[in-house]
């Protein structure tokens, strides 16, 4: 299949893909980043027992779960894509 149309087409629209070292980006543009698409599941200790804290991309807290895969599944229910934070 040749795709070098549709690339062309798509660098005329702007809409090709960008390329950024996330490391760089502000703390704004970090907050910015996914916040319609992604929620974070984090690891957290809640009196005294291991849980799973779900926060927005902009780091709004969201909820807790007992269980990763609860917190995964939440998330994918509220049409959000999951993303792991160790």
């Amino acid at each position: 299949m040749d795709t070098s149309s549709s690339r062309e087409t798509r660098e005329e629209n702007g809409a090709a893909p960008v390329s950024v070292d996330i490391r760089h980006l502000t703390e704004g543009q970090l907050a910015a980043l996914g916040v319609t698409q992604l929620a974070y599941v984090k690891p957290v200790v809640i009196n005294g027992a291991k849980a799973f804290a779900i926060h927005a991309a902009d780091g709004s807290p969201m909820g807790v779960a007992a269980e990763e895969k609860v917190a995964i599944a939440a998330i994918r229910q509220h049409g959000l894509e999951p993303a792991l934070v160790h």
